[in-house]
């Protein structure tokens, strides 16, 4: 990431200086303006790099990442994870998320469901408990049918979170 910095000849508004923030995605590329180039999950997964980095140094009490798993799975979505985990230590974070790798790290936990009833769509907050989560990460994982092996992959991924977690913790 690089900083375009150029002062205008007159001030306005906003400034002497117009900033630009110029990112390559992907290896090779040169850097174009971040607001032109990413995309809407990009932009969120940049945030998230940046509030990581200032995790302990600014103020924002609450942090809310609306489906910051659009277009990753596998191991980024693990990282990112991790990366939420991380920044939770100091502040609150919300995170709207449809992959287990994400739910799994939750400290709570809730599902929100709509519905419709006639010509009305209910939205429900349902907080769960542990083996409510267990559930909705076997959902998540496995769609239309729940087997006993999708079930006992949640399980280990619940469990795999908690050892993540743990290893995270500050060593005193």
């Amino acid at each position: 990431m690089r900083i375009s910095l150029q002062s205008l000849e007159e001030p306005g508004k906003n400034g002497q200086d117009q900033v630009e923030f110029l990112i390559s995605l992907n290896e090779g590329e040169e850097p174009r303006p971040l607001g032109r180039v990413a995309s809407g999950g990009e932009l969120s997964r940049i945030m998230l790099a940046i509030k990581a980095v200032l995790a302990d140094k600014d103020e924002i009490p609450t942090l809310i990442f609306d489906e910051i798993d659009t277009g990753i799975s596998g191991r980024t979505a693990q990282k990112v994870s991790e990366k939420l985990s991380l920044i939770g230590r100091h502040r609150q974070v919300i995170c709207i998320t449809h992959l287990p790798q994400i739910a799994s790290m939750a400290d709570h936990h809730f599902c929100i469901r709509k519905t419709s009833q006639g010509s009305h769509t209910l939205t429900s907050v349902i907080s769960l408990d542990e083996n409510a989560s267990i559930d909705e990460l076997a959902r998540l994982l496995g769609g239309a049918e729940m087997t006993e092996a999708v079930y006992q992959n949640a399980c280990e991924m619940k469990a795999l979170a908690k050892k993540v977690k743990k290893s995270m913790q500050p060593h005193r």
